[in-house]
C-alpha cells in the first residue's frame, strides 16, 4: 500500500489514527498549496482530488478518511478503534457522523469561506457570506458536545476511538485557523488536551 498525504486536517486523521493502530505505510507527500491534488496523475487515483488518498495492493484507490480508517482498522492486527462488537462499532460510527456533519463540516466550510477563500475559490464553490453563519452553528454544536462529553474520558465512554482522533485533529485545526476552542466548554478543552498529549498527535 502507499498513503498520498498532504498538509490538512484529513490527512492528519488518517496518520494520527495509524500512529494509534500501528500501522506502518510508505507515503508519498504532495504539494496541496501548490495544487498538485488537482493535477492529473493525483486526479486519476481520486477524481475529486482531495487529500489523502490510500493506494492499495492491486493498484485500485481509497478516498475519504473515514473508510480508510476503516480499511485499515479491518486488515490490520490489534485492538481496533472502530469496535469490537456490532454494538460498539455503530457507537463509534454514530458519533463520527455526529462530530463529522455538526461540527467538522461547518467549521471547515466556515474557514474555506473566509480565511481560506484566497486558497479555495477556484477550487470549490465558495459562499462567502456563509461563512460566519457557518462558524457559529460549528460552535453552537461544540456546545452541545461539551455537555455530552462532561465525566467522559473519551467520546465513546472508556474507549478511544476514531470519533476522538476526527474531533480532535479537527479541533486543532480550528485552533489555527481563528476558530479557537471556548474557554467555556470545559470538556472538550480537556478532551483536547488529553488527545493532545499522546504521543500520536505528533503524528
Amino acid at each position: 500500500m502507499k498513503l498520498y498525504d498532504s498538509i490538512g486536517p484529513n490527512p492528519r486523521v488518517v496518520r494520527i489514527f495509524m500512529a494509534e493502530r500501528g500501522v506502518e505505510v510508505p507515503r508519498v507527500t504532495l504539494d496541496l498549496m501548490g495544487g498538485e491534488n488537482r493535477q492529473p496523475p493525483h486526479l486519476a487515483r481520486n477524481p475529486m482530488g482531495q487529500m489523502p488518498c490510500l493506494e492499495l495492493d492491486d493498484g485500485s484507490h481509497l478516498s475519504e478518511i473515514i473508510p480508510i480508517c476503516e480499511y485499515l482498522d479491518e486488515i490490520t492486527p490489534g485492538p481496533s478503534l472502530i469496535g469490537a462488537t456490532p454494538q460498539q462499532r455503530a457507537e463509534t460510527r454514530m458519533w463520527v457522523r455526529r462530530i463529522d456533519l455538526n461540527i467538522v463540516e461547518p467549521l471547515t466550510n466556515g474557514f474555506r469561506f473566509s480565511q481560506g477563500l484566497k486558497l479555495f475559490k477556484d477550487r470549490v464553490r465558495c459562499l462567502p457570506e456563509a461563512a460566519e453563519g457557518l462558524k457559529a452553528i460549528a460552535q453552537d454544536n461544540l456546545a452541545k458536545l461539551d455537555q455530552m462529553l462532561a465525566g467522559r474520558q473519551f467520546v465513546c465512554q472508556e474507549r478511544l476511538t476514531l470519533a476522538d482522533i476526527l474531533l480532535f485533529a479537527f479541533l486543532d485545526f480550528g485552533n489555527q485557523v481563528r476558530q479557537p476552542i471556548n474557554p467555556e466548554f470545559k470538556a472538550i478543552a480537556a478532551h483536547h488536551a488529553m488527545m493532545a498529549a499522546r504521543p500520536s498527535a505528533q503524528a
